[in-house]
């Protein structure tokens, strides 16, 4: 199976570099034209089945999309949340004096939210149970970076602090085939 994941567009300036997580936050009108670059280049592309974020900036994105009328969207591929730590960044939370970086791990388990091995579970049976169970061929995936980036480290037995090294932009793509156990290069 392909399975296309495609990286929702850019958000509002004030969200970058935020742990956003389930904010409900729309594109900024760069990203609404990113999405319509997205939209025009996968026009012809085919896909047995589309998923979709529930969340706001995913489903923007995929508006754009020929392929939008087909869409389940889903809470399972959702970002991570990070609890009463949503919008912050690393420096606005290190300012509240809460809690101290150690460790990326650390750091990871010690922000609110979903617990971290709930989130990587949640994405293990979404990509290794449920997506191979709907024998398809190819799928368009519409998600989070968090997402991709987890989905990469089980993959290719990456660490999760590696995985979170790994640049995925606003509006980038990446397909994984699974007969093959490999990622093509991330494109934007």
């Amino acid at each position: 199976m392909k399975i296309t994941l495609v990286r929702h567009t850019e958000v509002d300036e004030k969200y970058h570099k935020k742990y956003n997580g389930h904010i409900d936050i729309g594109l900024s009108s760069r990203g609404q034209t990113q999405s319509q670059q997205l939209g025009r280049y996968f026009y012809d592309k085919e896909f047995d089945h589309v998923y979709c974020s529930d969340l706001k900036r995913t489903k923007d994105t995929l508006a754009a999309f020929r392929q939008v009328k087909d869409a389940v969207y889903t809470q399972k591929l959702r970002e991570k949340s990070w609890g009463k730590h949503e919008g912050l960044s690393f420096d606005e939370i290190i300012a509240q004096n809460e809690i101290e970086y150690e460790s990326f791990e650390q750091w990871i388990n010690a922000l609110g939210g979903e617990p971290y091995e709930e989130y990587i579970e949640r994405i293990k049976m979404f990509f290794f149970e449920f997506l191979p169970a709907q024998n398809a061929e190819n799928v368009l995936i519409v998600t989070h970076a968090g997402v991709i980036r987890v989905l990469m480290a089980l993959v290719q037995g990456l660490c999760l602090e590696d995985a979170f090294c790994i640049d995925v932009p606003y509006s980038a793509y990446v397909v994984y085939d699974t007969n093959l156990g490999s990622f093509s290069t991330i494109k934007y």
